[in-house]
């Protein structure tokens, strides 16, 4: 494996060498931390759904802290679809947080500095497109 110089695509690369399937650990960390968004799942057949979000989410974070050729505007269309859906911004924006430490605690020691600061800044940087879409305007 040759090792990229995105911080944020060798900890997902990092990742997949330890766990074929991301999507239980997240979403265990997701509802543990935040368990008003469970009640959002269907509790039977969302665990497709789950897969497919995440890896939509990982597709938009990798595009965002890379090449940036799109596919990180889904975060801003999606933001919006959310509050359709009537999902708090604060929540959508934990699930970014969420992924981060979950690949944190699965790459143990090779996490690196790197990688965290880079964590860090795209953290930030989400933060600011979610800030840029302006506040929830709450439905009639």
């Amino acid at each position: 494996m040759t090792t990229p110089d995105n911080p944020i695509q060798r900890s997902f690369e990092l990742a997949a060498e330890r766990c074929e399937d991301l999507t239980p650990l997240v979403y265990r960390r997701l509802f543990r931390q935040h368990p008003e968004a469970e009640a959002m799942f269907r509790s039977e057949g969302s665990d497709p759904v789950k897969g497919s979000m995440l890896a939509l989410t990982i597709d938009a974070i990798l595009d965002f802290a890379g090449e940036r050729t799109g596919h990180f505007r889904l975060i801003e269309c999606e933001v919006s679809s959310h509050d359709a859906y009537g999902t708090p911004r604060p929540l959508f924006a934990a699930f970014f947080g969420v992924i981060a430490q979950t690949l944190r605690e699965l790459l143990g020691t090779d996490w690196s500095t790197e990688i965290d600061q880079a964590w860090q800044n795209l953290l930030a940087q989400i933060d600011q497109v979610l800030a840029q879409n302006g506040p929830r305007i709450p439905s009639s």
